[in-house]
């Protein structure tokens, strides 16, 4: 695998995730000029932007960045289902990595509707006819609640296991400002919440938001001539899609468990820094159950031992890891295209110690990981500079 260039990011900008009036174009130019300002670098020196969103217009990204300058630059629109934001984030990284600019912008944003995700999704449109005609769950819900089942089934993991992780993360949102839900929830209004598709209560679903996020990520060369404060490096960054195999092993592997273990594993090797190394996750908790089977993907504990990490609050503050301090998908919300972004805000605050009361100690490595069904997971691994 060819190394590159080393690759750094140098500012972030995040908007508050909520359902709101607002306009996608100025969701995604407060993201955008937040991570320029972040970032000490004025839009006439980025020499391409990524854009990433689900819904809109072709050549939206344009139209976004058109009222911040008009520069000449390549734009590109980027969609790639769940995993949009952190796409865009690699088309950036390779730029850099391969020598092709020294200065670029990844940006993600998204206004979603209520309801299914077979709704937001352009070309899913015969599916959201017959899930209504039929009053069917969410095929997400069914998706991610039958590789949960697939779980309990094979591993005797328990309902309330996943019911946890909700918790868990609900409550870490309550320190998150820009959180969609900012409110800490029990175990029994998890578990009492209404039932989507077992085990999946609403609590154990992640909502539909409306929001930004961006980043600039420039060369070391850039760096050197002129150096940022709050520089982080990107250590490792891969992109994996599904295989035949993925689909044999069942249900969980129809949700990404290979992509998932192949990206990481080429993270590991790329980045020389392993997942005992790291202090903090961001991983794509879209439903309850996924959070607990991508520990498995990542290697955070062997397959089928999941639920141990939850029962001995492993993934929460004092335990070995911080998983989602940002509330991850399931509070902080889920506006597709600015997810993978909104998780590369939320490292880099880690690990410059700008996370306020949701702060992880003592942060030197940082790991994220988004996924879209469909199928494409993006895994990377960040340090500081």
């Amino acid at each position: 695998m060819a190394t590159g260039n080393r690759v750094f990011i140098i500012g972030v900008g995040m908007t508050k995730f909520e359902r709101c009036d607002t306009d996608i174009r100025e969701l995604a130019q407060q993201a955008a000029n937040d991570a320029l300002k972040d970032a000490d670098i004025e839009y006439a020196k980025i020499e391409q932007a990524f854009c990433g969103y689900i819904n809109g217009m072709s050549a939206l990204g344009q139209i976004t960045l058109y009222g911040i300058g008009m520069t000449g630059i390549p734009v590109y629109n980027v969609n790639n289902n769940c995993s949009t934001g952190s796409t865009a984030l690699y088309m950036a990284y390779n730029a850099i990595r391969f020598g092709q600019n020294d200065a670029v912008l990844a940006l993600g944003f998204e206004k979603m509707q209520k309801g299914p995700l077979e709704k937001q999704l352009p070309g899913l449109e015969k599916i959201a006819e017959e899930g209504e005609k039929e009053k069917k769950p969410p095929i997400a819900a069914r998706m991610f609640g039958d590789a949960g089942r697939d779980h309990m089934e094979k591993y005797g993991t328990k309902p309330e296991t996943f019911a946890k992780i909700a918790v868990k993360n609900h409550r870490h949102s309550v320190n998150n400002p820009r959180s969609q839900y900012q409110t800490a929830c029990t175990l029994e209004e998890v578990l009492a919440s209404r039932m989507v598709y077992e085990p999946l209560t609403i609590l154990q679903c992640c909502p539909t938001s409306d929001g930004g996020a961006a980043a600039v990520i420039v060369s070391e060369a850039y760096l050197k001539k002129h150096p940022h404060p709050g520089a982080v490096e990107i250590r490792g960054m891969t992109m994996t899609t599904d295989r035949m195999e993925d689909w044999s092993r069942g249900r969980i592997g129809m949700v990404g468990a290979g992509m998932t273990e192949r990206a990481a594993a080429k993270v590991y090797e790329m980045s020389g820094i392993g997942i005992n190394d790291v202090q903090v996750v961001e991983l794509h908790d879209c439903f309850s159950t996924n959070e607990l089977i991508t520990y498995e993907g990542l290697g955070m504990c062997k397959e089928g031992e999941g639920e141990k990490l939850v029962e001995d609050e492993a993934t929460t503050y004092g335990g070995k890891w911080v998983v989602n301090p940002s509330g991850g998908l399931l509070s902080k919300g889920h506006p597709l295209g600015a997810t993978g972004l909104a998780q590369c805000s939320e490292l880099v605050w880690q690990l410059r110690g700008q996370a306020e009361k949701r702060q992880v100690a003592n942060v030197k490595a940082a790991l994220q990981h988004n996924l879209g069904l469909g199928g494409a997971c993006v895994v990377t691994m960040y340090t500081k500079a």
